[in-house]
């Protein structure tokens, strides 16, 4: 596929959603299945206001897969922060194709701004929060104007900061949805098998939770998945998603 190119049309969506209405969402699909709750959201009232939001990195073909099955015109955001390894830009591509997605948008850092605060590249080495700001948050937040809802795929087991993560979240006036909150590994790799999907490269290697190939290492046995993510930092997450009560820590 190479590297697509993706013109956005910019419009900024007045905000739809509050923290009533995600919680009224979790109310609703309380029991409902993740497959079965975005059929129903991704052909009812959120059809064409919602965006998947994806790195695809270790597990991300399973949503992705149950995204497809409904509407493979789902738009489907990456950021290319220009520090991804070359094997999760050949996955994207082989995934993408292989499910049939129709609108994959890659977001890239506004090159000015990376002239003035990381002209070397290497801020990742003496700024983390300030690299993953300039190279992740930044071209998201671009990426998500048109949008009033947006698909996230974290997952509770993946580090002890998201085990009480909902389905539902208010962000920035945007509803969060992350329907596998409450899947185990076990489903995950069940659901891998059921569908014959094809796995990061980089997983059998040790590769647990997959981000920029400089501040992601192998995950040793009995560690979290995402223990490998900018070890030797006190840094567990980008900065995509922010902690929705003073002193959580934030999760992605």
């Amino acid at each position: 596929m190479g590297e697509p190119a993706h013109d956005l049309d910019i419009i900024d969506v007045r905000p739809a959603f509050t923290a009533a209405d995600a919680a009224a969402m979790q109310e609703r699909f309380e029991g409902v299945s993740a497959p079965d709750m975005l059929r129903e959201l991704l052909t009812g009232e959120l059809h064409g206001r919602i965006a998947a939001v994806s790195s695809f990195g270790a597990e991300s073909a399973v949503l992705l897969h149950m995204i497809a099955q409904v509407d493979r015109d789902v738009p489907v955001i990456f950021t290319n922060t220009q520090k991804m390894f070359g094997e999760t830009l050949a996955y994207r591509d082989e995934l993408s194709e292989r499910l049939g997605m129709t609108d994959l948008r890659v977001l890239r850092p506004d090159p000015r701004l990376l002239r003035l605060k990381d002209e070397k590249g290497l801020r990742w080495s003496y700024d983390p929060d300030g690299c993953c700001d300039l190279r992740k948050v930044e071209p998201l937040r671009r990426a998500l104007l048109p949008f009033q809802s947006w698909i996230s795929g974290r997952k509770g087991f993946q580090a002890s900061t998201r085990k009480a993560l909902p389905r539902f979240e208010e962000d920035e006036g945007r509803l969060k949805i992350n329907p596998l909150a409450d899947w185990s590994k076990e489903k995950l790799d069940g659901y891998f098998a059921d569908h014959d999907l094809p796995r990061h490269p980089l997983e059998a290697q040790g590769y647990l939770s997959i981000g920029c190939a400089p501040c992601t290492s192998k995950v040793r046995p009995g560690e979290d998945p995402r223990a490998g993510r900018w070890r030797g930092w006190d840094k567990v997450e980008c900065g995509i998603h922010v902690a929705e009560k003073p002193g959580e820590e934030p999760a992605f």
